[in-house]
Formats: structure tokens, C-alpha cells, sequence
């Protein structure tokens, strides 16, 4: 048996990297719909919050009793810290909140906006120095994501508060691409659970002040099975199947590309929702999605060329 060559290593960990975040985005998409079903009839935007992360430190403490996991190195517990503190608190608690007010589809199409955050938040703060054509792809995602919440004002047929769900959909993608960038880096030196499980306990802990009230949820005094096996899915599958998977493929193909996938969600999120009947697609929502998939086109062909100028430069 011939071993494989760099090339093969290489295509083999794109198609890894890009088939787990297949999976996680196929999970994601339907947790939009699956958890704006449970509120607020069955829990609320707090309880949800609380079992994803309580339940998801306590499923990736579980799961590290049976892998060899690498000891954090000291440079890197800032980052772990922050990136569970602020990035994946605030993105799950914010993200499940704009749920509670706004459209599922709505809120979908908003969760497409990370790539052009990370973008934003490597100028920023890491200094690069994007294209044009990576800004143009940045303001055309911006009027898509305005074409949403203005299209919510009018019509608030799926939610209490369209805008209001809309601007923490906004809030929730800007931690998320905190999220992405921040650790960006450890996720290349650490197993998934090794860093997961410091990650969910330290997003758990803010979510502890959430506990308050819970023993009153509908969810506690229903015979029916449906909430119950809804919240199970969101534990196990967009919680710690879809992160243990992001985890690996940030390590293969980057956090930018990562953040790409976020693209698919409304497609999955759409048909799951008007599948279960919480909500219907209407022509200024597929406007919206065509027109931040026309900025993100912009932005992936601008990085490309980017790409490929700086490396002839470095020649």
C-alpha cells in the first residue's frame, strides 16, 4: 500500500472539515424551528439556555473521562475563558431569546451574518486588511440583514416583536464570530472535548443566574412526549454532536470557511418550519437570503483573490 501523498492529506481533511460542518448546520437549521416550538408554551428563552449549557458541560465533562485530553496551556486560558464567558453564553442565550420574539425564519436568515463579523472583527482587532471586494460583499450582507428587520416591522405574523428578535439575532451572530475568532487558535492545538469541556463550563456558570423559576415550566406537569424528545435534540444534537463537530473543522478548514456554513442554516430552518407549521416564507425573506448570499459570494471571491495576491507576493 502506497502512503498518501500531501495532496490526498490534504483534500481528505477538506472533505472531513467540510462534512462536519454539513451535519452541524443540517442541526442548527432545525433547532431554530425545534426551539421556537418549546417557546413559550412548554419553557422559556432562560430554561432552554440553561439546559444547553449546563446539560452540554455536563455531556463533555462526561465524554473527556473516556479521551486523553491535552492540559490547557497557560497563554491559551484567557481566550477559553472569554470564548465561553462572552462568545458562547452570549450567542446561545441571545440566539434562543430572539426565538422568544421573533420569526424562526427571520432569525435563521440573521444567523448568516458570523462570516462577515469575523471579517469585521479581523480588521478591527487583529489588523488585516481585507479587499474591496470583501467590503462590498460586507455592505451588500448588511442591506440583506436590514431588508429582514425592516420586512419584521410590517408583518409580525410569527412573533410578538419581530424587530426586537431581529436586533438580538443581530447581537447573538456578533458573539458568535467572537466566538470563532477567539478561538481559532486553541481549536488547532487541543482534542474537541479537551477544549469544549472548559468552554460549556465556563458559559455555564452565567447561566446559573437563569435557574430562577424553572421548577414552574409547563414542560415539568405535560404528559406528552413531544416537548421532552424536542429538548433532548437540542441538547444532544445542535449542542454537543453540531460544537463537537465545529471544532475539528475549524482545525481543517478555518474559522472564515466555519463560518460560511452558517449559510445553509436558513434552508434547513425554513423547511422545518413551514413543515411544522410555525411559520411561513414570504417573497421579502427569500429577497433578504439572495441578497446576503450575493454579499457572501462577493466576500469568498475577494478573499480568494486576496489569497492569491499575497501568496505571488510572497514569492
Amino acid at each position: 500500500m502506497q502512503p498518501a501523498t500531501p495532496e490526498k492529506d490534504k483534500a481528505g481533511s477538506l472533505i472531513i472539515g467540510n462534512l462536519c460542518m454539513l451535519v452541524a448546520a443540517i442541526f442548527w437549521g432545525l433547532n431554530v424551528s425545534v426551539t421556537k416550538a418549546l417557546i413559550p408554551s412548554e419553557m422559556t428563552a432562560h430554561s432552554i439556555t440553561v439546559v444547553r449549557l449546563v446539560g452540554g458541560a455536563i455531556l463533555f465533562w462526561f465524554a473527556s473521562a473516556f479521551v486523553k485530553c491535552e492540559s490547557i496551556e497557560k497563554a491559551d486560558w484567557l481566550k477559553v475563558l472569554l470564548g465561553g464567558f462572552i462568545g458562547l453564553f452570549g450567542f446561545i442565550y441571545l440566539f434562543i431569546t430572539s426565538l422568544r420574539y421573533g420569526s424562526a425564519i427571520d432569525i435563521s436568515i440573521i444567523m448568516t451574518l458570523p462570516p462577515i463579523f469575523v471579517i469585521l472583527i479581523g480588521v478591527i482587532f487583529l489588523h488585516r486588511r481585507p479587499g474591496w471586494l470583501e467590503y462590498v460583499g460586507i455592505v451588500i450582507s448588511f442591506v440583506g440583514a436590514a431588508i429582514v428587520i425592516l420586512g419584521g416591522r410590517q408583518d409580525n405574523h410569527a412573533g410578538s416583536d419581530n424587530v426586537l428578535g431581529d436586533l438580538l439575532a443581530v447581537a447573538s451572530t456578533i458573539c458568535y464570530a467572537f466566538y470563532l475568532t477567539i478561538l481559532e487558535g486553541p481549536t488547532k492545538k487541543y482534542k474537541p472535548v479537551a477544549l469544549l469541556r472548559w468552554i460549556f463550563l465556563f458559559a455555564a456558570i452565567p447561566s446559573l443566574l437563569l435557574i430562577p423559576g424553572m421548577d414552574k415550566l409547563p414542560i415539568l406537569h405535560t404528559h406528552k412526549a413531544i416537548p421532552w424528545i424536542e429538548i433532548g435534540f437540542i441538547l444532544l444534537c445542535p449542542t454537543f454532536i453540531a460544537y463537537f463537530l465545529v471544532q475539528p473543522a475549524m482545525k481543517r478548514i478555518g474559522s472564515e470557511l466555519v463560518s460560511i456554513y452558517q449559510y445553509l442554516l436558513p434552508v434547513f430552518a425554513t423547511i422545518s418550519a413551514v413543515l411544522m407549521k410555525i411559520d411561513k416564507l414570504r417573497i421579502v425573506q427569500v429577497i433578504a437570503m439572495v441578497v446576503i448570499v450575493i454579499g457572501m459570494l462577493f466576500t469568498t471571491f475577494g478573499k480568494r483573490k486576496r489569497v492569491e495576491k499575497e501568496g505571488q507576493d510572497d514569492v
